[in-house]
C-alpha cells in the first residue's frame, strides 16, 4: 500500500466525521482551530476516492452540527461573561471585531450572524456579541443552524471543484480545496475591511472649538469676540 492509498484510507475512516464535528465545535469559540480545512480535506478525499454517499453526508452533517454547537457555546460565553472579561478579548483586533459586531447587532442580527461565519475572527465576535447584547436565544439558534448548513454546503462546493479538477490525485485535490477556502476567507475579509473604511470615510467628525481662535476668546453679551 503506497502513501496515497494510506492517506485515502485514513481520510475516509469511520472516525473522521467525529473528528470533523469536534474541530467545528472548537472553532466556534477558538478560531485557531482549522475547522474549514478539516471539512474540505475530508470531503475532498472522500470524493477523490470514490465518493461514498453515506460518508460524505455524515461528514457534512457532522460539520453543520459542530458549527452550530460551537456558535451556541460562543453565545453562552458572551451572555455569561460579556466581551471584555479576559485579556484576549481586549486585544486590539478582537476589540475592533467586537465593536464592529455591536454596532450592527441591533439593526441586522440575521444578516450579521450569517455573513460573519466567513470572516476570520468575525464569527466568534458576532456570536459572543449576540449573547452579550441579550439577543434572544430562540432567535439566535435558528439563524445559527441556517448559517451552519450554508457553510457546510459551501465546503462541499469547494471540495467538488477541487475533486473535479484534480480527482486523479486525492492529496492534490485536498490541497487545492483548502487553498480555495483560504482564498474565499481572505476575499470576504478584504471586502469587509474595504466597506468599513468606506463607511468610516463618510462619517463627519464633530466640530470642536479651536483652542486658539474660540476657546480662549472673551465672551461679551453671550457672544465670543
Amino acid at each position: 500500500m503506497n502513501f496515497l492509498e494510506v492517506l485515502t484510507a485514513v481520510g475516509t475512516a469511520p472516525w473522521v466525521p467525529l473528528a470533523v464535528l469536534v474541530f467545528c465545535l472548537l472553532d466556534g469559540f477558538f478560531p485557531p482551530v482549522p475547522s474549514e480545512t478539516a471539512v474540505i480535506a475530508a470531503v475532498t478525499l472522500g470524493l477523490a476516492s470514490g465518493g461514498n454517499p453515506l460518508f460524505l453526508i455524515t461528514v457534512l452533517l457532522a460539520a453543520a452540527i459542530g458549527a452550530a454547537a460551537g456558535d451556541s457555546i460562543a453565545y453562552a460565553i458572551g451572555r455569561a461573561c460579556g466581551t471584555d472579561r479576559w485579556a484576549w478579548m481586549r486585544r486590539p483586533r478582537v476589540q475592533a471585531a467586537l465593536s464592529w459586531a455591536s454596532a450592527r447587532m441591533a439593526a441586522r442580527p440575521a444578516l450579521l450572524i450569517l455573513t460573519a461565519r466567513y470572516i476570520p475572527i468575525g464569527r466568534v465576535a458576532v456570536n459572543m456579541t449576540a449573547g452579550a447584547t441579550r439577543l434572544p436565544y430562540r432567535r439566535f439558534l435558528p439563524i445559527s443552524i441556517v448559517g451552519a448548513v450554508l457553510w457546510s454546503a459551501m465546503c462541499l462546493l469547494l471540495s467538488v471543484l477541487a475533486a473535479t479538477w484534480f480527482g486523479h490525485s486525492p492529496l492534490l485535490a485536498a490541497g487545492v480545496g483548502i487553498v480555495l477556502s483560504l482564498l474565499l476567507g481572505l476575499g470576504v475579509d478584504l471586502v469587509s475591511r474595504l466597506r468599513e473604511r468606506r463607511a468610516a470615510a463618510h462619517v463627519t467628525p464633530r466640530r470642536t472649538p479651536d483652542s486658539a481662535s474660540e476657546a480662549e476668546l472673551p465672551v461679551v453679551h453671550g457672544q465670543r469676540v
